[in-house]
């Protein structure tokens, strides 16, 4: 860059960054083409990715490293735990590796963040039972979730509806099933496992001209979306993690500088919301079942 483009004054750069922009959200939003379907590599590479996550939240599990910042140095957990106590919330993005070895994803971006929270008053049962009331993730969660519906229910094993919703520069509108499984360790510890089972765009959204796209095909906003949590009851409350693994499509190189940051930041944004719906949902539950029946 000369001097004379180094002291131009931010006022006159922008509208090149906004033409930019806009050129690349256009290229994302552009009809579906063959670039913008799941390949076979990249699914390929995603499950290789989830391999490798799960392998790695299996070793913490029997290291009885349950929480990501038990594998923190002493130092670094003891003031990660004082804030969640103190009511912050914690969020790290994730890259596993295969073997010490990033995991190439061609024509993909894989988005995996951790969030953690701290629920205080809240117990092990009531945060489960809160989140298992997948009839009511649409006032939970709204309005990253617009409809939700319970499928099926069979012991620890859940089928889900959701219809998620997100909107930034575009609006992404998706009708996702999940299939979930829970697991018990013991009377504090518990995790949870949701698998997307089927990830299908809208088009035109809220239109008489609403319409699913085909499945791996449209915009590539979200090809794979897979969730594990975990939740600990210790210290007066319940610890709550939430990993997000996510796959999208990745953008032009010509525009990869700008857009993928954008396209990165928008998981943590919504995971963020999530964990804050999740408390305020868990405290409420919770307040409510203290508070002495109307007489």
């Amino acid at each position: 860059m000369d001097d004379k483009a180094q002291r131009m004054p931010q006022s006159r750069q922008r509208p090149h960054t906004l033409w930019l922009a806009t050129a690349a959200v256009a290229s994302l939003l552009a009809p579906p083409v063959r670039a913008a379907e799941l390949k076979k590599d990249t699914a390929a590479a995603f499950d290789r990715y989830i391999r490798a996550a799960e392998a790695r939240l299996a070793a913490q599990r029997r290291g009885e490293l349950f929480l990501l910042i038990d594998t923190w140095p002493e130092d670094r957990r003891e003031e990660a735990y004082a804030k969640l106590r103190e009511g912050h919330i914690l969020l790290q993005q994730v890259n596993t590796t295969e073997e010490g070895r990033p995991i190439n994803v061609p024509h993909g971006l894989i988005h995996d963040w951790v969030g953690m929270l701290f629920i205080p008053g809240a117990t092990l049962a009531r945060t489960l039972a809160t989140i298992q009331d997948y009839d009511h993730h649409d006032n939970i969660y709204n309005p990253d979730v617009r409809r939700s519906k319970l499928l099926e229910h069979d012991g620890s094993h859940f089928t889900v509806y959701l219809q998620l919703y997100r909107k930034t520069i575009i609006t992404a509108v998706i009708n996702a099933n999940f299939d979930i499984r829970y697991e018990r360790f013991g009377a504090t510890r518990a995790e949870s496992r949701a698998y997307s089972t089927r990830l299908a765009e809208v088009e035109q959204f809220g239109t008489p001209e609403e319409r699913e796209l085909p499945i791996d095909r449209g915009h590539g906003y979200l090809w794979r979306l897979y969730s594990y949590w975990r939740f600990e009851e210790r210290d007066g409350g319940v610890y709550v993690q939430l990993e997000s693994i996510g796959l999208s499509r990745s953008v032009p190189l010509i525009f990869a500088w700008l857009v993928n940051p954008l396209l990165r930041s928008i998981p943590r944004g919504t995971l963020e919301s999530m964990l804050t719906k999740t408390r305020v949902a868990v405290t409420t539950a919770t307040a409510n079942a203290q508070s002495p029946p109307e007489k």
